[in-house]
């Protein structure tokens, strides 16, 4: 065990006898492995930097007036969708919520019949608590005289056979009521639902237009007036509303209608030329695309349904090279927008927010299909 002393002190004092330069080498990896771990924390923190504030350290291109009147576009499209959705939302609620009414009224009315029966049988059930509870052909036999037994025996005949029809009605009443509320209680489901959904549709079409908006705002405003003025002639800013309307009116080629009842619709939509597009809305001051089209065919005596994508059904079939005044006009792949064709490649339509109901050649938007009501 001695001999091997020498060997273990030699190793201990091994790095004593170089002295400071021994602590240099000990030191010198661990300052090595700092320094490698200072670099690449700063490399990660570098290409963190510029992943996360590239954008923000970088401006973003600008759009030109057209990419943003494409922009613009697109989202107005996509706004004009999720209004049809919207408008066949609500439509469902207004339903949901006339039929949740009408139950409610019916079962109130029911109520107060199976009520009205259960004071019959209660009125019933107090005149035999109050003979003490013995049979009534019982009692009559005990306090009546020969003379009158038969005839009073007949009357409690009848007495009880009124009693039974009464239970047995009650019953009834009480099943019916019972249907009546499940009636209700599912109305009043597809209700909320509904309601759901036109929430829902709301907060998408007030998104897509406020980012229609931003886009709009990074233009200049005779940028912006050049797009507005892409949609078709519009007056200026400021103009009185009667002047708008007046102002905005194009005179119309004669207008050879198939029928009279187109031709009151053509009239119609002819004289809400220059009123303000609101989505959603169905006149007499503000139209959306379809409730420009509903309001004009309703004045004719034609009732259409609310959305583009039922209105598309509710007639003939015709081809664009079939079209007449009158015929309703359907355009993009999803049948978003449709428009009051005129004559002469021509439609009136409410294009979108911002805009106004105006005369519009049916080429500026991708064709979709034709009906004809009536």
């Amino acid at each position: 065990m001695a001999s091997h002393s020498p060997t273990r002190t030699l190793r201990r004092k091994r790095p004593a006898s170089t002295g400071s330069g021994t602590r240099t080498t000990r030191t010198t990896p661990r300052t090595t492995r700092t320094t490698a771990r200072i670099g690449v924390t700063l490399a990660l923190a570098s290409a963190a930097s510029v992943s996360l504030f590239g954008e923000t350290g970088h401006a973003a291109p600008e759009l030109t007036p057209d990419q943003v009147k494409a922009k613009v576009a697109a989202l107005y499209e996509q706004a004009e969708q999720a209004t049809e959705d919207y408008n066949g939302a609500k439509e469902q609620a207004d339903t949901a919520s006339s039929a949740v009414s009408a139950l409610q009224d019916e079962l109130a009315r029911k109520t107060d019949q199976l009520n009205a029966t259960r004071d019959a049988l209660g009125t019933i059930a107090a005149a035999q608590y109050r003979t003490g509870g013995v049979d009534p052909l019982l009692q009559l036999a005990l306090s009546s005289t020969p003379d009158t037994y038969l005839a009073r025996a007949s009357y409690l005949d009848q007495a009880g056979g009124r009693q039974s029809q009464a239970l047995a009605r009650l019953a009834a009443q009480q099943q019916d009521i019972a249907v009546t509320r499940a009636q209700a209680a599912g109305k009043l489901a597809a209700l909320r639902d509904a309601q759901a959904a036109v929430a829902d549709h709301k907060r998408t079409v007030n998104a897509k237009l406020a980012a229609a908006q931003a886009l709009l705002a990074q233009l200049t405003a005779a940028q912006r007036a050049a797009v507005a003025a892409s949609d078709g002639p519009a007056p200026a800013s400021g103009t009185p509303a009667s002047a708008t309307r007046d102002t905005a009116r194009v005179p119309l080629a004669p207008v050879t209608a198939p029928s009279s009842r187109a031709a009151r619709a053509v009239a119609f939509a002819y004289r809400a030329i220059g009123l303000p597009y609101v989505w959603g809305a169905t006149g007499p001051g503000s139209y959306d695309c379809s409730g420009l089209t509903q309001a004009a065919w309703r004045a004719a005596g034609v009732s259409l349904p609310r959305t583009t994508y039922t209105q598309i059904n509710a007639g003939t079939r015709v081809s664009r090279s079939q079209l007449q005044p009158g015929d309703l006009v359907f355009f993009y792949s999803g049948v978003s927008h449709v428009g009051l064709y005129v004559g002469g490649g021509q439609m009136i339509h409410a294009p979108h927010p911002g805009s106004t109901v105006r005369i519009a050649p049916i080429s500026e938007m991708p064709f979709a299909g034709a009906v004809r009501p009536g």
